[in-house]
């Protein structure tokens, strides 16, 4: 349950309400600067974006504030100092501020990141002091991607998001708590993600390779053709630490021989399986009263219909009270979202220590 949230910063509220969005991941850190409207929804017609292709570090301590700082802070003035001169370049800009570049102060911040839930202690202890002494930052959320990933695809309204990509993980709210199923890891979870789609046909693959039952004679087909002859495949497999990544990238392939024609019956059977572990992590979610909308965002279902056909097969049976909408942005664009909605006393999603901090929340 959320507390009442301090009055705004009057100095904050007298000038144009810029708000950060942050998204950090795998892939790199991405970075937007955006207006916030009166109802707290972003203006995209003046958002500005820049990214770093470098991950965040992640130690004994969890996810490296530090690291995340020497990467976000040159990337967020620099967005700041291009928006200043935006304003300033405005038809009778000079006159209105003396000649001089306005200032732009940052009304919000939201920050998501993958392993927030469990690894962001450090970025909970040292971001809030270090954010408001670099750029005098009052109001700051600290997300799990699976958060800023729900408020890019639904908003602030209730329902269900399945994030799906290498890993998976569905999150739902009916904006008093928040509802999470799997996000688990490769190894005890994750179930029907690109990793367990993956891993899957390497199996079928090399089952196929044995002369055992249940094994792809066209899986173990790409396999050679993708990583060379199967009985290497534990060599260059097992010594990597992106294993999850390289299980992933096979999952394509899975879908590939799904969709040929003729389809391969294992090929497709695995798909079917991975649509059902997705429906099942979307039904543990989504909300029981009402009519749920579920989203789903990431890219896993790029797969197309090999396996949104027997996905949707399995929603309609799981989730018969569901209605599957298209995402509406991606988890920068939620964190943008979210950090607009908190500059104007607008966010609605459920406040907890993990899945979403608010250090102005009393208790959060």
């Amino acid at each position: 349950m959320r507390s009442s949230r301090r009055s705004p910063d009057v100095r904050t509220a007298a000038v144009t309400p810029w708000v950060l969005g942050v998204d950090s991941g795998g892939s790199g850190l991405r970075v937007a600067l955006a207006k916030a409207s009166g109802n707290g929804c972003p203006d995209t017609g003046h958002a500005a974006t820049t990214a770093s292709r470098e991950p965040v570090r992640t130690g004994p301590a969890g996810i490296d504030a530090a690291h995340l700082l020497d990467q976000l802070l040159p990337m967020a003035r620099a967005l700041l100092d291009s928006a200043g001169d935006r304003d300033a370049g405005a038809p009778d800009a000079g006159d209105r501020h003396g000649g001089s570049t306005p200032p732009v102060a940052i009304g919000a911040v939201a920050i998501g990141a993958a392993g927030m839930a469990t690894l962001g202690d450090d970025l909970r202890a040292r971001l809030p002091g270090a954010l408001e002494s670099a750029l005098g930052v009052r109001r700051l959320a600290l997300a799990a991607d699976a958060v800023t990933a729900y408020a890019g695809a639904l908003g602030l309204r209730p329902g269900a998001v399945v994030a799906a990509g290498t890993g998976m993980i569905a999150l739902g709210t009916d904006l008093s708590r928040w509802r999470r199923a799997d996000g688990w890891g490769h190894l005890l979870g994750d179930c029907g993600s690109g990793a367990w789609i993956g891993r899957a046909g390497l199996e079928a693959a090399m089952r196929a390779h044995d002369g055992r039952g249940g094994g792809s004679r066209a899986l173990l087909a790409r396999v050679e053709a993708v990583f060379g002859p199967a009985p290497e495949l534990p060599g260059l497999l097992y010594p990597r630490a992106d294993r999850p990544a390289v299980l992933a990238s096979f999952a394509p392939e899975v879908a590939r021989c799904a969709a040929a024609e003729p389809a391969d019956p294992v090929a497709a059977g695995i798909l079917r399986e991975a649509a059902g572990h997705i429906a099942d992590a979307a039904a543990a979610v989504c909300p029981t009263s009402g009519e749920c909308e579920v989203a789903l965002t990431g890219g896993l279902f790029k797969m197309g219909d090999p396996l949104l056909v027997p996905l949707r097969d399995a929603l309609a049976e799981r989730l018969p009270h569901a209605r599957t909408v298209p995402a509406a942005g991606d988890p920068l664009a939620g964190a943008v979202r979210v950090a607009a909605s908190l500059a104007t006393d607008g966010l609605r999603l459920p406040v907890d220590g993990r899945l979403l901090h608010v250090p102005t929340e009393q208790g959060s």
